[in-house]
């Protein structure tokens, strides 16, 4: 099954303005952990980037779990872009 990269931006202040949104945040990454779709996932340590890997049927599965992710329906993330990868080790 193809893996995907996505990368994504972080809103200002994001520490305050994510806290309404992380529990269930999490709980669907969990989930998705649970299922096999998601790999990884985390910010960069600044908090400025999202970066995750992800093994989907294809890219559009991807951005619906992104775009279902209470962290983009909150504008906790701002922008993401989702690129087939692949892992040559």
């Amino acid at each position: 099954m193809p893996k995907y990269v996505m990368w994504g931006s972080y809103c200002e202040d994001v520490l305050e303005k994510r806290a309404p949104y992380r529990e269930a945040h999490l709980e669907g990454l969990a989930k998705q952990k649970e299922s096999g779709v998601l790999i990884t996932i985390g910010p960069t340590k600044d908090i400025t980037k999202v970066f995750g890997i992800y093994e989907a049927e294809d890219e559009a599965t991807v951005r619906q779990l992104v775009e279902a992710d209470p962290y983009w329906q909150n504008r906790i993330w701002t922008e993401y872009t989702v690129k087939e990868w692949i892992q040559a080790l």
